[in-house]
Formats: structure tokens, sequence, C-alpha cells
């Protein structure tokens, strides 16, 4: 079974809190993805169903060798995305929430053209200045 972008979400947040705490609590999942804890225990049991992680009532929560892979991949394509949208000039305060409207409706095809479009861009620092300088001269013909 393919994850729901809500179950896509709910797995990247669980991944990134076990990676840089160790666990995933409810309340932690809860306050991060600004929602009630019950809907947390509910996503919880639905991924636990469907072989993501192992869930234990008052024990805590593992993910398993596919949650952990989907995990990391989810965080891996997020973190991309921003700084694909840094890099080619997005204004940082609306780089968080574009990824977040965005992340869910790009292929995985184009999730790797767009790494590409990164990687060019890092190895070829003058085309980045040129791309800039055209962005510039669009928002002053703009106005």
């Amino acid at each position: 079974m393919t994850a729901t972008p809500s179950m896509e979400d709910y797995l990247e947040r669980i991944y990134k809190l076990i990676d840089e705490k160790g666990y995933a609590r409810v309340s932690d999942i809860a306050e991060g993805l600004e929602v009630h804890p019950s809907s947390v225990t509910k996503m919880i049991q639905k991924l636990d169903k469907d072989e993501y992680l192992v869930y234990e009532k008052y024990r805590g929560l593992m993910l398993t060798s596919k949650g952990k892979k989907i995990g990391k991949r989810l965080l891996d394509r997020h973190h991309l995305l921003e700084e694909f949208l840094e890099i080619i000039g997005v204004d940082e305060e609306n780089i968080y929430d574009d990824v977040e409207g965005i992340e869910h409706h790009l292929s995985w095809d184009s999730i790797t053209c767009i790494e590409a479009v990164l990687e060019f861009f890092k190895r070829n620092p003058e085309q980045l200045k040129e791309l800039h300088a055209i962005r510039k001269k669009l928002e002053e013909e703009e106005q």
C-alpha cells in the first residue's frame, strides 16, 4: 500500500524525531504536526497496521525497516526542496510553507530532476548568478 500525504507527514515527522532525539512521543508528533494527540494515536495505529512502525500502547513506537526507509526518503525530499527553493532565490520566509504545499504533489521523477538541477547549479555557480540576474531583471520590469 502506498502512503497517503498525511501518512507521509507522520512518517517524516516520526523519522525526524527519532533521528534527533532517539524516540518519538505522541505529544511531540502532535506538536510538530499541529494536530491533536488523539489524531496521532489513530494514525500511529494505521501505520502499525500497514507495517511502517510497531506501536505498543504506553510503551512507544519503533519504525520498521520499511518505515525508516520511507521516513528517510521523505525527510531527504523535504530538505532537497528547501535547498532548491533557497538556491533559486525564493524568499526565506516562504520556503517552509512552499515546500509543505508542493512536496506531496510532485512525482519522484520530478524530485530526481530537481535534484539534478540543484547539482547543476552547485557545479556551475556562474549559471546560478545568471539565473539570479534574470530574476532581478524580471522583478524590475514588473515594477
